[in-house]
């Protein structure tokens, strides 16, 4: 009699992984992801009590890769101009990913949605040490830098627009001094 082939649930969210990374969850489900472990579907739901399960791990996975792009940028020098760039770039290297973390539908705000985890704060403080702002200002400010960001990002992830990374680099620099003079000017007005 054959040895039997048990998967593990690595094994199991792995390949799901795979297949979302190249066709997002559409092109996930239990016969697809049994197919591509030569298997049938009962090792998938040996480890997951249903496909929701198995969907909300991958998407943890995905979102913990988003977090490694970000974290690597925030131990660079320019930090926040970084952390920038590795948003993109995680938009560029994942399109599928990027689509299904920053455009889906939700009902948040631009504030909200920028503040929705801890990332949110780290870019704040990141961005506070090249303006010179507080907080409260910096987190005013960021909001819209990340919307000019998430443009970029968009194009990028949709190939839109192809942009060299020296590109990207100079428009976001360039753009955010732009941005962040502006913005210190409009303060200054409301402060006369």
């Amino acid at each position: 009699m054959p040895r039997k082939i048990t998967f593990q649930k690595e094994d199991v969210l792995n390949t799901a992984y795979e297949i979302v990374e190249k066709e997002g969850f559409e092109g996930i489900n239990a016969r697809r992801i049994a197919s591509e472990l030569n298997s049938s579907v009962h090792p998938i739901f040996n480890h997951f009590k249903d496909m929701e399960e198995l969907k909300k791990a991958v998407y943890e996975k995905i979102y913990g890769k988003y977090q490694e792009y970000m974290l690597s940028g925030a131990n660079e020098e320019k930090a926040y101009k970084k952390m920038g760039m590795s948003y993109i770039e995680f938009a560029k290297d994942y399109p599928e990913f990027f689509k299904i973390i920053f455009m889906q539908k939700t009902n948040l705000n631009a504030e909200n949605f920028v503040m929705a985890d801890k990332i949110g704060d780290d870019v704040i403080k990141k961005g506070q040490i090249l303006t010179g702002l507080s907080f409260e200002e910096q987190k005013q400010f960021h909001i819209k830098v990340w919307i000019f960001t998430h443009g970029i990002a968009c194009l990028v992830a949709t190939k839109t627009v192809e942009f060299s990374n020296e590109e990207i680099s100079k428009l976001l620099g360039n753009t955010v001094l732009e941005m962040l003079k502006g913005f210190k000017m409009e303060r200054g007005n409301k402060s006369e």
